[in-house]
């Protein structure tokens, strides 16, 4: 596969980089090293996200020409052609751009190829690097690099966004999908200049009031424990949202707090958004939950992070959760 991937490289110019809907760390990041490198060796990339992604990582995109395909459709569908090759990067399904942009893989003619972490991707594209073992894409990213005999053109723009994505994806290097590997790439970016203590404070250590008020709320008030059962879930709806004037990303991280809990092995965070409810978990130990939100509510991600989508009221939705959360005991 990386011998295709080379090839694809080395015949092409233009190539279009594409990932998940409500882009997160790992998103970005790794759309960033990806585009970062392509430059880095000549090539013209562009980048296209399906929605904005929250205030903290927009930064990392100032030096990035890129375009919101819900925010600029028509121009984006009349560009889609332009570009060779259209990579698709941290996501295994068309789906998971988001009904809108789905699109576009009916429209583009070229070669499309897949670089992600993810389990049980479909065959949605020609070429598919798929390693769910690595601890996220970015660190996938870094390791095509490599074996495509290419180091030399890591640089530090390339290798911000590697550390972002590995960030951001490992709850700070703490999850068990860390490895050896993750430590030497870490250390290897710090080598060549990366200052990954700005990394971790444009993420981390910048809030509101709007926003701690916010988690201080939804963590006193809404909290709720599962009797008998380790599981822990905050659900928050429109208007308890709009009191607080929430903004893309001011509940980031709010699923993990739940799951810090002494005692607690499963976290689930319900957000009540425009048309649906969108619901993500935590877990630990031998608690694992990307299969029962693939069964229940159109979900899926890792053994111990995962997302879904409910399109029942919030009500109704977590009715349904709580009838069914036996089933996450193993």
């Amino acid at each position: 596969m990386i011998n295709q991937l080379k090839s694809l490289l080395e015949q092409n110019t233009n190539f279009l980089i594409t990932t998940h809907k409500s882009p997160d760390g790992d998103a970005i990041g790794s759309s960033v090293a990806w585009y970062e490198f392509l430059k880095a060796i000549g090539k013209k990339p562009f980048l296209l996200l399906p929605d904005e992604p929250t205030a903290s990582l927009l930064p990392f995109l100032a030096n990035l020409d890129y375009r919101i395909f819900d925010l600029e459709t028509e121009q984006a569908l009349a560009t889609i052609n332009q570009h060779e090759v259209l990579f698709c990067l941290d996501y295994n399904g068309s789906g998971r751009v988001g009904k809108n942009m789905e699109v576009i893989f009916g429209l583009f003619e070229g070669p499309k190829v897949m670089i992600d972490h993810h389990p049980n991707p479909d065959h949605f594209c020609e070429l598919m690097i798929s390693r769910p073992e690595v601890c996220s894409t970015a660190q996938l990213v870094y390791a095509c690099i490599d074996e495509l005999g290419l180091m030399e053109h890591l640089n530090v723009a390339c290798g911000i966004g590697i550390y972002l994505g590995i960030l951001t994806d490992t709850g700070s290097f703490r999850f068990p999908s860390v490895d050896k590997q993750t430590h030497l790439t870490l250390a290897h970016l710090i080598e060549i200049g990366v200052e990954h203590y700005k990394i971790h404070e444009a993420i981390y250590d910048v809030n509101t009031m709007d926003r701690l008020r916010l988690r201080g709320y939804a963590i006193a008030e809404k909290l709720e424990i599962i009797s008998g059962l380790p599981i822990g879930f905050i659900s928050l709806t429109k208007e308890e949202l709009e009191r607080f004037n929430y903004q893309k990303g001011d509940t980031e991280g709010l699923v993990n707090t739940i799951l810090s809990i002494e005692g607690i092995s499963i976290a689930a965070f319900f957000k009540e958004d425009k048309d649906n409810i969108k619901i993500s978990f935590r877990s630990k130990g031998d608690y694992f939950v990307n299969e029962f939100l693939n069964r229940h509510f159109e979900g899926g991600g890792h053994k111990y992070a995962a997302g879904g989508v409910s399109y029942e009221s919030l009500d109704v939705t977590l009715s349904k959760f709580k009838s069914l959360v036996e089933e996450l005991i193993p």
